[in-house]
């Protein structure tokens, strides 16, 4: 039996309902209120939408069953016997987490700090679809930014709030259901987001789009609905860019808060914790539970020493929670030890002590802003913002427009012909732009040259230089560039300078004009 994911057919049922001419209005209003709030559904919600909206198995057309829980995690067994349970990582996250107090310790015990990772993931996918958007393994790219909870600034912070990006609040999603255009400097101060650091990365993850080759006017940050939150996450904003499948999640940016480090600590009793020293020494009150050990002893014996230990490991807020219980005239209070179980503390058993102690510094866990990048998903945005079809004087040419930076080979190297006299200068430029780190190809194919061009026009690459008869006197070579279909003529050693400051960015295809002359060509 095919398996569908619920909000998944249900949003396709949608979308095909609103873009229909034939819908009434008031039905398509409808239909985009269910489409705003679909990630809030719950199972019997999406269940009573499915059946309202009349939505039937893709392929087939029946009718669907009940939605029901799933597991996207991958199980597996581990070892010969494979008794042991295990499960593939659903993010890379995690192998930076259990590692905080090295990397604490590499960066002097200071925060904040971020350490980068990049390697694959796997989920179990209800059905791959797609291409590239929808995959069971994927290459994740995260950061984890760790920093105090309370002090959430960002030191670069400036450098980046006057750049302006389309943001999708919540309220909005809601509402109007229509972007808002704003600085990031604007929208951490009218608390469109909530901190600067979450603040920064969005900005530069938008910054970074832009320098891969995304359209800027379809790149949005969304942010995510109160039922769709993560469980570990206090705000989370997506990237989403537009193309030819609609909105699609390519990167997640979200204030993890401190559940990881927390939950980690927790489970494996050691403490990921950073210390924060104080000014000057204070006086602070404590509370502490005293268990007392002869009652407890009596009451659950060999579990007593488990039961003792959850309580001398209970925080002041918990503390304070159970004496104020009591007080309310509760006879007992649950206790979680450490295997799971729950036992019941009466009043006899603990006492309180309260009084003021002296303090130099605390141990707090860090809260972790993440941005997380779906480098599969991007790398598809690319390909579609860069395609685009040339036309030409006998046929359309497609071509691909990667900036310089991400393309794959940064320049053909055309001779004229196939004459034997241009193979030692082709070899010339090859070797000039391999020294400069910059990969090329040498095209000496008999096709004309403006074949190969427009072959390589194609493959994304930005520059050609071409081969000919004068280079064979003066050394010289023209140099193309892609997008504007320009030449210009120069020495070697001036052309791959050239070529390198660009693909670097440091200069632009109008410097290299305004440094050599320009050339005409009939070729193409």
């Amino acid at each position: 039996q095919e398996c569908y994911r619920a909000d998944h057919v249900l949003k396709a049922q949608l979308e095909k309902i609103i873009d229909d001419p034939a819908t009434a209005e008031d039905r398509k209003e409808d239909a985009e209120g269910v489409l705003a709030v679909l990630d809030e559904l719950d199972a019997e919600d999406m269940d009573e939408a499915i059946a309202s909206w009349d939505v039937k198995a893709t392929e087939t057309g029946n009718k669907l069953s009940a939605s029901f829980p799933f597991n996207l995690m991958f199980g597996t067994q581990i070892g010969p016997s494979g008794m042991v349970k295990g499960f593939l990582r659903p993010e890379t996250a995690q192998g930076i987490f259990v590692n905080f107090k090295r990397l604490l310790d590499y960066n002097g015990s200071r925060l904040p700090f971020a350490c980068a990772q990049i390697g694959l993931s796997f989920r179990n996918e209800i059905s791959p679809r797609s291409g590239l958007l929808r995959v069971r393994e994927f290459m994740q790219a995260e950061i984890e930014h760790f920093v105090h909870p309370q002090k959430k600034n960002h030191a670069k912070f400036d450098t980046v709030k006057d750049y302006s990006l389309a943001l999708f609040p919540r309220r909005q999603q809601l509402t109007t259901r229509t972007t808002v255009q704003t600085t990031i400097g604007e929208a951490v101060a009218n608390g469109i987001i909530d901190n600067e650091t979450l603040a920064f990365y969005i900005a530069r993850t938008s910054m970074f789009c832009e320098k891969v080759g995304l359209n800027k006017e379809h790149i949005r940050f969304r942010e995510h609905l109160e039922n769709e939150m993560a469980h570990y996450a206090t705000e989370c904003w997506d990237l989403e860019v537009n193309c030819s499948h609609g909105w699609i999640e390519c990167a997640g940016l979200a204030d993890r808060s401190c559940y990881d480090l927390q939950s980690h600590s927790e489970s494996s009793k050691i403490e990921l914790s950073a210390r924060e020293m104080y000014s000057e020494v204070k006086s602070v009150e404590y509370l502490k539970v005293m268990p007392q050990k002869g009652v407890m002893g009596k009451a659950f014996k060999k579990d007593a020493q488990l039961v003792m230990k959850a309580l001398e490991a209970m925080s002041e807020d918990e503390v304070a929670g159970t004496q104020s219980q009591f007080q309310s005239g509760k006879e007992s209070v649950p206790v979680k030890v450490a295997d799971g179980r729950s036992f019941s503390v009466t009043k006899d058993m603990i006492s309180y002590e309260k009084g003021i102690k002296k303090e130099s510094g605390r141990n707090y866990y860090p809260s972790v802003i993440e941005p997380s990048f779906g480098v599969g998903r991007i790398l598809y945005c690319i390909f579609e913002h860069s395609y685009y079809v040339r036309e030409g004087d006998d046929e359309a040419r497609a071509v691909l427009r990667f900036p310089p930076i991400v393309a794959p080979i940064k320049a053909a190297v055309l001779p004229l012909s196939k004459n034997e006299v241009f193979t030692p200068i082709a070899a010339r430029v090859g070797q000039a732009l391999a020294a400069c780190g910059l990969i090329y190809r040498i095209d000496d194919t008999g096709a004309s040259i403006g074949k190969r061009y427009a072959r390589f026009d194609e493959l994304g690459t930005p520059f050609g230089i071409t081969v000919d008869f004068e280079s064979v006197n003066d050394s010289t070579v023209t140099l193309r560039d892609r997008d504007s279909m320009r030449q210009v003529r120069g020495d070697i050693a001036g052309i791959v300078k050239s070529i390198f400051s660009i693909v670097s960015g440091t200069s632009s295809w109008s410097d290299v004009e305004r440094i050599f002359p320009s050339f005409s060509a009939a070729e193409e």
